[in-house]
């Protein structure tokens, strides 16, 4: 069998609440996210974001990003400001790179799965 190298941990299965939760740095208050694995070489990242009720991420305004990203909406909801549109609990997203999306408030708190990719 050939060996290969593996650019991020592996992770058997556990409870995510068993990760530290980091505080995403910048001026929102109440964002954290539990890194499952992240690819140091590529950039790819596999996590868990949290926003605590009251959570408003307006003054990060709209994003757009380089990469791809799948979210599903694990617990709670997200109010897409621009929009004006809940999503909730069980509804599942697929952003390529380059498009617009928030900025995001959550009134009653939010648990999301996120996976970001880049495509060679």
């Amino acid at each position: 069998m050939e060996a290969f190298h593996l650019s991020r941990p592996q992770v058997e299965f556990i409870q995510y609440q068993s990760i530290k939760p980091e505080l995403i740095g910048g001026s929102v208050k109440g964002l954290s996210q539990r890194v499952i694995s992240q690819d140091s070489e590529l950039g790819d990242l596999a996590r868990i974001l949290e926003f605590e009720p009251g959570t408003d991420t307006s003054s990060n305004g709209v994003q757009v990003h380089d990469y791809w990203e799948e979210i599903y909406i694990i617990d709670g909801s997200v109010i897409d400001l621009t929009l004006n549109k809940e999503f909730t609990k069980g509804m599942v997203a697929s952003r390529p790179p380059g498009m617009e999306h928030g900025p995001w408030k959550s009134l009653e708190g939010c648990t999301m799965f996120e996976v970001r990719y880049y495509k060679k």
